[in-house]
């Protein structure tokens, strides 16, 4: 943020405003269709929050502002404007902490969380978390990271199929929802790693456990569908440890 710009609480109050004015009772309403609380939201649609953080740009005082709002839309609007470079471990937990639903695992996730160089080290420590929604968080960020690190060699995503299929037993409904989505994400992102994602897959169909059965079998239709994919030539540094 530049030198320049209003005082934190006027841009505080200028985005509330700004989403206030862009909700609608219909959008609050339907959030429970998709298994998000309303309690503390407007009813802005997520494609609006999105077009205002583009607006704003990285503001990461504003962000830590907006997440201690406790509104809903804030709380999103935080994975737009927050800052990857300023993020810290112990930022990272308490806002994972605070997590109640899985739009806000899926959208830190892929908005901010995966760009952080604390991505992978959350990843594995988020993945036997004993919260539904802080654990859903580990795999969120897993897909998410499969699409937006592009510099990852493969050794960080045949670690995260070890913890799919570690955690594959886990009966909640959106861990095994998004233990599902990395196993197919990473399944996707070349050849070598999508024979272990088969690999994974057939494991876990092979088990006694109903919900990890479900998981590999879901996997295993899409990704054995796919044409093959060329290799990724040679070993790539990640950005991220």
């Amino acid at each position: 943020m530049s030198a320049g710009a209003p005082p934190l609480a006027a841009r505080v109050d200028a985005a509330l405003a700004w989403l206030q004015a862009h909700a609608s009772a219909a959008t609050r309403a339907g959030m429970a269709r998709y298994a998000i609380p309303s309690t503390h939201a407007y009813g802005v649609a997520m494609r609006d929050i999105k077009a205002l953080g583009q607006t704003i740009g990285r503001d990461h005082d504003l962000a830590q502002a907006l997440w201690r709002t406790g509104v809903y839309e804030a709380r999103m609007l935080t994975s737009f404007v927050g800052d990857p470079a300023r993020l810290t471990p112990a930022q990272m937990d308490r806002w994972c902490r605070d997590f109640d639903n899985w739009a806000f695992c899926d959208a830190l996730a892929f908005n901010l969380f995966d760009r952080s160089p604390h991505a992978w080290d959350k990843l594995r420590q988020w993945s036997s978390a004993p919260g539904e929604f802080q654990k859903r968080s580990a795999f969120a960020l897993l897909w998410s990271l499969t699409v937006h690190d592009k510099l990852a060699a493969d050794e960080g995503f045949i670690e995260g199929l070890a913890l799919i299929e570690r955690e594959a037993g886990d009966p909640r409904h959106f861990v095994k929802k998004a233990l599902n989505m990395a196993l197919r994400a990473v399944g996707k992102r070349n050849s070598a790693l999508r024979a272990a994602a088969i690999g994974v897959a057939q494991r876990l169909v092979a088990s006694t456990d109903a919900g990890a059965q479900w998981i590999g079998k879901d996997a295993l239709r899409e990704l054995g569908r796919l044409p093959s994919m060329p290799r990724r030539p040679g070993p790539a540094k990640s950005r991220r440890p």
